[in-house]
């Protein structure tokens, strides 16, 4: 048996993926459709197209994040492979044949990754929003189409709770699964991944993730990044940035109070100089986002609003993660067991 596992806020995404499904499950032999209702608030059972009520089962998440839904998911699943899917994206109409074949691997394959496709707009170049989407395509064992050996979650334990958010919680998932001796490899089935609308300031909101960074690196070590087969990230230019504009602030503000001239002159300079750090800093970031982008009026805009505000968000979010995981073991991974007899 085959089990695809849903988690899902009930976003309207949903709708399309389910009606994908729903012409073709019947080509698995075996197959169940598990959906975790994660949403927070109460606002009713979850609409099942008909022709998946044979095959689907709701479950009742508790609103902790998708790492939490999916280990709900896993958990209640029968297969001896478990699919993830987000419930944001669209199978194409022979998903499921080529999922048979992508499952057909020898017995130390642990995990199989599907094909994320994100159709980006035609005439335009994309904005930054877009192009970071985007970059799922590219992404390493990402659950947007993932499929585990039910025996290899339960060996590593499952996803880590501890992170709330959609980001980083696959990829580190995948790394204890190889660490315990499995494969991973890539299919052939695909999925498209629709680049679903977002506020303009969306990219303040996705600095949130720098707090799960903060405890990847607690418990991962400074080599956290290749390791997980992450890309590098700016994090140091980030803070570069933010401690040339506090700097240049602090030292304005120290300037305004009474002091020898001497000392005034020293402040200005240092205030000076600062500044212009956090200016270059700045404009070089707000420069990489705009020049691949649309460069409409609007567009411009943002990415120079947020160009300047991600930085010092970044960093607080970073402190904050690390503040909290600080009372974590460091190194203190989920279990990783050997895999032992496999299906």
């Amino acid at each position: 048996m085959i089990s695809i596992v849903v988690p899902t806020l009930g976003r309207p995404s949903l709708a399309a993926l389910l009606d994908a499904l729903a012409g073709q499950l019947g080509e698995l032999p075996e197959v169940e459709l598990l959906l975790v209702d994660d949403r927070r608030d109460d606002t009713g059972e979850l609409a099942v197209p008909g022709a998946l009520s044979a095959y689907a089962k709701v479950l009742s998440g508790r609103g902790a994040g998708p790492a939490a839904a999916r280990d709900l998911g896993w958990r209640a699943a029968r297969g001896a492979w478990v699919v993830f899917l987000d419930d944001d994206v669209v199978p194409a109409p022979d998903w499921c044949r080529r999922l048979r074949d992508d499952l057909a691997v020898g017995n130390a394959v642990g995990g199989v990754q599907g094909v994320v496709a994100v159709p980006l707009p035609t005439g335009r170049r994309p904005t930054d929003w877009e192009r970071g989407t985007a970059g799922l395509a590219e992404g390493h064992w990402i659950t947007a189409d993932m499929a585990y050996r039910r025996t290899a979650l339960a060996a590593v334990g499952g996803f880590d709770e501890r992170f709330p958010r959609a980001y980083r919680e696959d990829a580190e998932l995948a790394h204890r699964v190889r660490l315990a001796g499995w494969q991973l490899v890539r299919g052939h089935r695909r999925v498209a991944h629709p680049v679903r609308p977002e506020s303009r300031w969306v990219s303040l909101r996705t600095q949130r993730g720098n707090a799960d960074d903060a405890l990847l690196r607690r418990l991962y070590g400074p080599n956290w990044r290749s390791d997980l087969e992450l890309p590098p990230g700016r994090r140091p230019r980030h803070v570069a940035v933010t401690a040339a504009g506090a700097l240049a602030l602090g030292a304005a503000a120290l300037r305004t109070r009474p002091r020898r001239a001497s000392a005034r002159r020293v402040l200005g300079v240092t205030a000076g100089v600062a500044a212009l750090g956090w200016a270059a800093g700045t404009a070089e970031f707000a420069r990489d986002r705009i020049a691949p982008g649309p460069r409409t009026a609007d567009e411009v805009a943002t990415m120079l609003v947020t160009s300047a505000l991600i930085p010092p968000l970044a960093v607080v979010h970073w402190v904050r993660g690390w503040w909290r995981s600080r009372s974590v073991p460091a190194g203190s991974v989920l279990g990783v067991a050997r895999p032992g007899a496999r299906e």
